[in-house]
């Protein structure tokens, strides 16, 4: 279980979330543009600091004020897969997804091994030779979603990761990615504003706003609030 309770000031406001991911359960992290849901991950992942709290993995201290512990961001074995999928342009997608493996000294038969196993697992062996700046937005994100599982992650975040999707694809990206997550069974946060993702991925939706976890419950629950005030597109898909 991921457990997280920090504390953190902005330039806006003071962002304070406390939540907590069980093993296996995607929880989407709903709201504005610039409510600080970026910031939440960022905080987990350790590529910020909060201001005091604390952020457990199964009972590890991540970081924690009152222990003054605070593991860096290479040691907390998380998988994270950024918006703009952060891909080296120049590499080819086996080395984008054998990096991390590779970064870690893993024997190079073993990484041979293990990049070819989470490739095909992911459709993607046979562009393996591809650089990364050459092949489609649905295959980016595949190869941003196998390069942060192949280091068996204990937490997955995910940042938008339909966002840079064509529209009509997104439909069956949605039903692969919440089989592939759920496959891992690690506590997950995705980040998004689209409540259709909410509705095809998550078990659970918390909406953020002004850094203040305000609505929590399953993900069939978060249908309703975009039905309330709270959704102003005729679709009723974002929060804006």
């Amino acid at each position: 279980m991921l457990q997280t309770d920090v504390r953190k000031k902005l330039r806006d406001f003071d962002l304070e979330v406390s939540l907590s991911v069980d093993d296996g359960e995607i929880l989407l992290l709903v709201g504005d543009n610039g409510c600080g849901k970026t910031t939440v991950l960022n905080l987990i992942a350790g590529l910020m600091d909060p201001d005091a709290g604390l952020i457990h993995q199964s009972g590890r201290a991540l970081f924690d004020s009152d222990l003054n512990v605070n593991v860096p961001p290479e040691a907390r074995n998380i998988g994270y897969v950024f918006q703009n999928y952060a891909l080296f342009p120049h590499m080819s997608v086996y080395d984008n997804v054998a990096f991390g493996l590779k970064a870690r000294k893993i024997p190079a038969s073993e990484v041979d091994f293990m990049v070819k196993d989470r490739l095909e697992a992911a459709g993607l062996w046979e562009i393996r030779k591809a650089r990364a700046s050459s092949i489609s937005g649905g295959q980016k994100q595949r190869v941003a979603l196998a390069r942060a599982l192949i280091i068996e992650p204990e937490v997955l975040l995910l940042d938008e990761p339909l966002s840079a999707l064509d529209v009509r694809k997104q439909d069956a990206v949605r039903r692969e990615l919440r089989e592939t997550i759920h496959q891992c069974r690690v506590p997950s946060i995705i980040v998004t504003h689209d409540l259709r993702n909410v509705a095809c991925i998550g078990d659970r939706a918390s909406l953020l706003e002004m850094g203040r976890i305000t609505l929590s419950g399953p993900a069939e629950d978060a249908m309703d609030w975009g039905r309330g005030a709270l959704a102003e597109d005729s679709a009723r898909s974002q929060f804006y």
